[in-house]
C-alpha cells in the first residue's frame, strides 16, 4: 500500500492509478491493454473497479483516514467544484466514470460513464466499509473505518417493516473500533443484534 501511494495516486489530477508507467512501446506485451493509447483506460488510467478496491484495502488496514480522503477524492463532483475543473473532467460530475484518463494533456479527464459496476462499489466503499455498516445473515453490525476528527455520525436503515436509527459517536478521535453497542439503552455484549421485522423503531448507539 506504500506503493501504491507513492507510485499510483496522483492527487493533483484527483485519480488512483491502475498501473504506473503505462505501457507503449516497450518490449512487454501485455495482452489487448496495450493498444489503449498511454494512459487511457486499462493502459495507466484510473480503472475505477481498482480505485475503490484500494480504498476498501486501506479500511481493512484500520486508515480510516487515508480511506476517506481518497474516497472524497475519486467521487466525481471534487472534479467539478470549479469551471476551469468542470472543462478538464468533461463528462458527468454526478455518476461514476468507468475510467478517468491519467497521463499528458489527457489526464484527469472522465473517461465513459453511465455503464460501470463501479458505482455499486463506491457505494458498498462508503457504505459498508468507511461507515461500517454491515448485515451479514440476519444480523447487524457497525465496523466503522473513518477519519480520526470526525466526532459523529448518523445512519437510519430500514429493514422490511422495522426502522433502525444508529448514531455513531467518536469520543477519542479513533479510526476503528467499538467499544460499546448499546441498543434501546441496553448495551449488547457481542456488538450485533438480530434483526426483526415487527415495526419497531429501534435506537443504536455506538461508542468507539
Amino acid at each position: 500500500m506504500d506503493s501504491l501511494e507513492k507510485h499510483l495516486i496522483d492527487k493533483e489530477n484527483g485519480i488512483i492509478k491502475l498501473l504506473d508507467p503505462p505501457f507503449d512501446k516497450g518490449k512487454f506485451k501485455p495482452g489487448y491493454i496495450k493498444s489503449y493509447l498511454p494512459g487511457v483506460r486499462e493502459n495507466g488510467g484510473q480503472y475505477t473497479h481498482a480505485a475503490v478496491w484500494a480504498i476498501i484495502a486501506f479500511t481493512k488496514l484500520g486508515f480510516g483516514n487515508k480511506a476517506t480522503e481518497y474516497f472524497r477524492m475519486i467521487n466525481p463532483i471534487e472534479h467539478a467544484r470549479t469551471k476551469e475543473e468542470a472543462r478538464k473532467y468533461k463528462v458527468e460530475p454526478y455518476v461514476i466514470p468507468g475510467d478517468v484518463y491519467g497521463e499528458n494533456n489527457l489526464a484527469g479527464r472522465g473517461g465513459w460513464t453511465w455503464y460501470t459496476g463501479s458505482s455499486s462499489w463506491f457505494y458498498k466503499a462508503g457504505l459498508e466499509y468507511i461507515l461500517g455498516l454491515k448485515i451479514e445473515k440476519g444480523y447487524l453490525k457497525l465496523e466503522p473505518c473513518i477519519p480520526s476528527d470526525w466526532k459523529e455520525y448518523s445512519i437510519r436503515y430500514r429493514y422490511k417493516t422495522s426502522i433502525y436509527n444508529i448514531k455513531v459517536k467518536n469520543p477519542n478521535s479513533k479510526q476503528t473500533g467499538v467499544e460499546k453497542f448499546i441498543l434501546n439503552g441496553n448495551e449488547v455484549e457481542d456488538k450485533q443484534i438480530k434483526l426483526v421485522d415487527d415495526g419497531s423503531i429501534n435506537e443504536i448507539e455506538i461508542i468507539m
